[in-house]
Parts: structure tokens; sequence; C-alpha cells
């Protein structure tokens, strides 16, 4: 017979020990992999109405996405039930077979039996491999539209969300546990009904051939659930832990990665190999400890099971010997108990699988479950002028004790250029992320054209603002798929326009391909200044109404840096510009300047009033200009 090499457990088969396990944390790691059972199979309602509404909200996102994938769900399912069923058949053919063909030595009635069997696997085989096709199927579209909405859903989150989960462990989740997620699903779908039917149809069909023997079936049956069951409540929240480590290799491989100029630089590579190494030595530690308590199922089964075998033998040579049973029957209850040892093998090499799954099944549902902290106005910004103003504003990023702005008050008028300027952690680039909703503020206003911006539908408010971070980031492809981030539908006239603003002309120009140039991942084949420009024409592209430089020319040179900025103010419609810098000379023409000390307005006004008055400004500007400081006394 055609056999799995592994296979599932059903969740509606341990309902009784779920009932009596009630909320314990354990077992409610269980939850997704009842709710998928329970979507499959609509009467499986067992669960009173709490348990269900308990179990099944905070992964209904994640079920959702197997509804596209209903029949294949069924169909997997009840193939694997029909090969089962044919199995069941086969011990009692081979009992006729002994007790009629052999006893009778009628070779002819042997070998109808024996044509008998081979058309159950062949009818077996086809029923496995059709499940084997819809649950491939079924687990395959699923984990992709998981993965679609794992993603869609964090691009909606928060920078706050994003700062808190970490980007390393929301990569592992979308890729790591997704994939995990579907291997169990997988075998899930195929499995969950075969296992416990062979088990406990193999049972019954005992109980018909002989009650008093059969009864070493139901002896050894809730032994052997009691090691499964109990082996997989230990080992599930190791593997978390497990996954957990996962994430910190993931941290420390991304940013070795990501510094890898860094590290060379300071000769930094050895340690950070040792760093590397303890991360894995203690992720391979966690794995071992749930290894070697999953690597207990075998043996453990097989002891069992070998015993129950050893018991079953005996008792039924005493019934061959006092006539009750024949020995065909003898042999039809030794397949019986054999299947059972098959299928909870099977099931010991799969728990792995399955615990994994389900661990990683939770890990993905609580990013699903993480709702976006900020809410949506309704307020188009499409005919936004530009007025900023901001009104006793202070600023707290999550966890922190202390908040990063305090009482911040101003007002930039359409078209004027706001310089921001400060040490090291003194809240520049937190007070230009209020502006398109990066981050909100935690107390005070912030105001586009009167309007507070909580007011503003993010979209529209954030396609009227053009953002340029303080890092340069590029994205694989070519210069005019980059420069059209800033608007799709801009013509050439339009990209080589925000390439002359951006001073960035002649970069494109002297590439052999112009505007479709390739441009490798991250921008590794442009130079610093030259990726600062590339990106600062992505937004100009966007031809915004209020346009944030956030330190994003300290790598030009004077020249350049004030070659754009008189560009910009060139512009037919100029925008209102916010240009955050730590030098002086460029914001030094600004109409306004605001100087941040700590998190504090310590001064604003122009270059000469500031120079005057505000003596926070005085050191950064004769720092950086000493010979005036000493002209000046």
């Amino acid at each position: 017979m055609k056999r799995d090499c592994c296979t599932g457990i059903s969740p509606c088969a341990a309902v009784p020990f779920l009932v009596l396990a009630g909320h314990s944390a354990q077992w409610r790691d269980l939850n997704w992999l009842f709710c998928i059972s329970c979507t499959i199979i609509k009467n499986c309602e067992v669960y009173t109405r709490y348990h269900w509404e308990r179990r099944i909200t905070p992964l209904n996102k994640m079920l959702t996405h197997l509804n596209g994938y209903k029949r294949e769900a069924v169909l997997a399912p009840l193939f694997k039930m029909l090969e089962a069923t044919f199995d069941l058949f086969v011990p009692l053919v081979m009992a006729d077979i002994v007790n009629v063909g052999i006893a009778a030595h009628d070779f002819h009635y042997i070998l109808v039996r024996c044509g008998i069997l081979l058309l159950l696997a062949v009818v077996g085989l086809a029923c496995s491999l059709t499940a084997q096709y819809f649950s491939a199927k079924a687990a395959v579209g699923y984990s992709t539209s998981l993965r679609h909405a794992l993603f869609e859903h964090i691009q909606r989150l928060g920078f706050t969300e994003m700062d808190t989960m970490g980007t390393s462990t929301l990569i592992t989740r979308m890729t790591s546990d997704v994939n995990q997620v579907q291997s169990g699903l997988n075998l899930f779908l195929r499995l969950f009904l075969r296992s416990p039917f062979v088990v406990f149809g193999a049972m019954v069909m005992a109980f018909t051939i002989d009650f008093q023997a059969a009864l070493v079936f139901a002896g050894v049956i809730p032994v052997l659930c009691i090691i499964v069951f109990g082996i997989m409540l230990i080992t599930m929240p190791m593997y978390r832990r497990v996954q957990a480590s996962l994430d910190s290799v993931t941290s420390v491989s991304r940013q070795n990665l990501t510094g890898v100029r860094v590290l060379r630089a300071f000769c930094k590579e050895d340690a950070e190999v040792t760093s590397f190494e303890k991360k894995t030595e203690d992720m391979t530690r966690k794995q071992l400890s749930a290894g070697r308590i999953s690597a207990l199922m075998n043996p453990v089964t097989y002891v069992v099971i070998n015993l129950a075998v050893v018991l079953l033998v005996h008792v039924g040579a005493l019934k061959v010997e006092s006539g009750v049973l024949t020995q065909g029957l003898v042999i039809a209850l030794y397949n019986y108990m054999s299947q059972i040892l098959v299928e909870l093998i099977k099931m010991a090499n799969l728990i792995i699988t399955i615990t994994k799954a389900v661990a990683c099944g939770n890990r993905v549902a609580s990013v699903l479950d993480l709702e976006p902290g900020q809410e949506n106005g309704t307020r188009t910004a499409a005919d936004l002028k530009g007025q900023v103003e901001f009104q006793d504003v202070t600023a707290r990023y999550d966890g922190a004790g202390n908040p990063s702005l305090e009482h911040i008050t101003f007002t930039a008028r359409p078209g004027q250029t706001i310089g921001i300027i400060g040490g090291t952690g003194s809240g520049k680039t937190t007070l230009v992320n209020l502006i398109p909703r990066l981050y909100d503020a935690a107390g005070g206003k912030v105001l586009l054209d009167g309007v507070e911006t909580a007011a503003y539908d993010l979209t529209s408010l954030r396609q009227a603002i053009g953002v340029v971070p303080q890092k340069a980031v590029l994205f694989k492809g070519t210069i005019r798929q980059n420069l059209l981030w800033g608007n799709a539908s801009a013509t050439d006239s339009d990209l080589w326009e925000a390439l002359t603003v951006a001073q960035a002309k002649e970069v494109v120009e002297g590439k052999e391909n112009g505007l479709d140039a390739p441009v490798e991942q991250g921008g590794v084949n442009f130079s610093g200044g030259q990726r600062q420009r590339l990106t600062i024409a992505r937004a100009l592209v966007r031809k915004p109404r209020i346009l944030i430089l956030d330190d994003s020319a300290s790598a030009l040179d004077y020249a350049t840096d004030a070659g754009l900025r008189m560009a910009i103010r060139r512009m037919d419609d100029p925008p209102t510009t916010f240009i955050v810098s730590q030098r002086a000379a460029s914001v030094r023409y600004a109409d306004e300047i605001l100087v941040l000390d700590d998190g504090v307005l310590a001064g604003k006004g122009t270059h000469d009033e500031l120079l005057e008055s505000c003596p926070v400004y005085q050191e950064i500007y004769y720092s950086q200009f000493p010979k005036e400081a000493v002209q000046n006394g």
C-alpha cells in the first residue's frame, strides 16, 4: 500500500483534552490550527460560543486568506480520509486469504483477493495524489495571500509601530514564519483527518473482530495521545523562543551586511563574527533543547506500541488455541495495530513541523493584529497652499522617558524657507517628521493651512509633501524608475526639470543611458553626493507644496549646496521649504531659522537676529566660521 511519509493531528479529535485544559496559555497556542479545522468542518461545534469567539477573533485576519481555497481545503482531507478507508479494508482481505484461501489451498481464491488488494492500492494511491495536489494548492495560495496581506499591513503601520516591532522581526515573520505556516498547513490539510480516522477506525474494526482483544487498542491509544500531546505542549513554547532567536540572528546579519564598509573601516570583522557566533550558538542551544524532547517521540511510541503488540499476540494466541479466533483474524488485529504504529510514527515525525507552524502562525497573527496608531482623516490636501504652523507642540517617542520636543511654536508662510539647526539629538528630524505625520505630536497642534494634520487623509497629505530623508535611499532599477516614485505620471521634461533644480542634471547626462541608466540596490553605483541629489530630484518631481530637506545635502560641497538652495528659490511657484542642517551656511539665508537645543526652541529669527540674541546659534556659527568669531571679538 502507498503510505505518506508524515502525518498530522486533528484538533477536533483532541477536543476533550482542549476542554479539560480550559484557557491555559499552552493550549491557546493550538488555536490557529483548531480554527482552520473548524473553518473546513462546519459542524465542528463542540466549543461553546465563548470558546469559539475567544479563539477565532485574534486570527480572523489569517483565516480570511483561506476563503479563496475552500474547495481545495475541503477536498484534500476528504480524499485522504477516503484513502484511509481503503487501508482499513486491507487487514480484512488478508484475514480472508488466510482463513479461506490458504486453509482450503484455493489458489484461484487467493489470486482474486490479491487482485482486490492491488485495486485498493491503486485507488488509494489515486486518492493520495489528488489530496496532495489540493492541499499543496490551498497551502501555497493561502501563504501567498497571507504574505501579500502581511506586507500590505506592514506598509500601513506607522513609524511608531515599526520602531516597536523592529525591522528584523518583521522580515523574519514575513519570510521564515509564513513559510513554516505554509508547510504546516499543507501537511495539516492532507493528514488531519487521516491519522485520527485510521487510529480510531482500526480500534473500531478491532472491536468488530473481538471485544477482549480490542481492549488492548482501547488502552494503548489514550497512552499514546498523552505522549504525543504532552511532548507537543512542552516543545511549542520552546520553538517560539527559537523563532525569537532567529529574529536576533536576522538583526545581526542585516546590521553587518548594511554596515559592511564601516566594519571594515574600523577593522571590526572579528568582533562581529564573535557576536554572530554567540547569537547562532544561542539559537542552536534552544533548537537542540527542543529537538531532544521532540526526539523522544519515536522511541517512546515504539516502546508503547511494541508492548501492545506483544500483549495482543499473547491474547490472540490464547483465543486461537481456545477456538474463539482464527489465525487470519489475529493477523488482521496485528495489521490494525501496525497501522496505528505507522500513523503514530508519522505523527511523531510531523509533530515538529506542526509545532513550529503553530508558533509561527501566532507570530504572524500578532503582526496582523497590530493596528496602526494613527487615525486617518478625510480632508484632501490637493489644494494645499503650504502654510505650516506649530502651536505649543510636544513630541515623545513611544517608550521614551523624556519628550524629544517641548513647547515648539512657529509659523511658516507659503513659499518661505525655514532653516532648522541644532546639535546632534536636538530634535530637528523629529520636528519635520511631524509635518507629514510620520509621527504624531503628543501635545499641541500641527496645522497646515490652518487645519490640523490629523484631519487630512494620510495619502493625500503625503502626496502634497516632498520628503528627502537623512539617508539617501535609491532602489534597484533605473534612474527614471526611481524618479517616477515622486510622480508616476511625470513626463521626461518634468524629470529633467527636477534634476536641474536638484543639481543632478550632469549626473544623469554623464551616464551612458541617461534616464535609463541602471541603479543598483541602495544606489551603490553612485557616490554619496550623487545619491542625495537624485533623492532630492525624486521629491521635486512631485511638485510638492511643502519640501523637507532633512540634512539631505550633507554630502554636497558648499557651491552645489548653494546652487540647490538658489534653484529652489527661483522656481516658478516655490514650495514652503524646510532645510534641516548642521551647517550654518546651509540655513544662513533662510527666511527664518529655528534653533533647537535638547528639544527646546532656543531661538528663531533671521541669521543676523540670531547672531545678536541667541547664544546657541552663535556657538554653532562661530565654531564653523572661526575667522568671523575673531573679527567680531
